[in-house]
């Protein structure tokens, strides 16, 4: 079970001091949004490789923009650990997660809540990783969408279908409320914002999620 906390929710004015608040993270969740793919404009490459610069935390790149297929690869150039590109933004999926996986960083593939999984499912030996959105992209803060619970489930069992090592990622509403729900469903890496950058000590509350988490399927 990995936590991933997000920057969107940080002080963004000293996102290297809002890092080495949680320790703990398995990786840094980076929101980069163009203000065309969804209704919000955040950072971009030269913040990105700032970033990288002033903190040893693997940085996990979620790209709401246009024209994925363009784009993408540079932050994977620039040394992210992971890149996730939506699907309704890319044309040629396949050869984009090739590239970012020959650039050293791990492909993953973002969902929409709207977009179901099963169109998809012949991909899934390409990614490393599928996002599922429980909320609509764009905005921190959002309530969690209970219905794309069974979506969480689908995915999971395309995965187990297609015999692949790959992680399911949710974001969205994720908090000690809800990612025990995420989890049985079969989510194994959580994005957390709000939940994080609100709490009194951020660091112990990845700690306190990321045990909710492995408690709700170890029972």
């Amino acid at each position: 079970m990995q936590i991933t906390p997000s920057v969107l929710n940080a002080n963004l004015a000293d996102l290297a001091h809002e890092v080495a608040r949680v320790p703990s993270a398995d990786m840094i969740h980076v929101d980069v949004m163009d203000n065309h793919f969804v209704p919000n404009l955040t950072l971009g490459p030269a913040v990105v490789e700032g970033l990288l610069k002033a903190t040893s935390t693997p940085l996990d790149i979620h790209l709401m923009i246009e024209d994925a297929d363009r784009w993408a690869p540079g932050y994977a150039d620039l040394g992210a650990a992971s890149v996730t590109f939506h699907v309704e933004a890319t044309r040629a999926p396949i050869r984009l997660a090739r590239e970012l996986r020959h650039l050293g960083a791990r492909a993953g593939l973002a969902l929409r809540p709207a977009t179901p999984i099963e169109p998809y499912a012949d991909l899934l030996s390409e990614v490393d990783m599928v996002l599922v959105m429980t909320v609509e992209p764009g905005f921190g803060g959002q309530k969690f969408l209970d219905v794309m619970l069974p979506k969480i489930r689908r995915t999971r069992a395309a995965i187990a279908a297609s015999g692949a090592q790959v992680a399911l990622q949710v974001d969205g509403g994720v908090s000690l409320e809800t990612i025990e729900r995420c989890a049985q469903a079969g989510a194994d890496v959580f994005v957390a914002g709000s939940a994080v950058y609100s709490a009194q000590d951020p660091d112990a509350m990845v700690r306190q999620l990321r045990a909710a988490a492995q408690r709700s399927i170890t029972g």
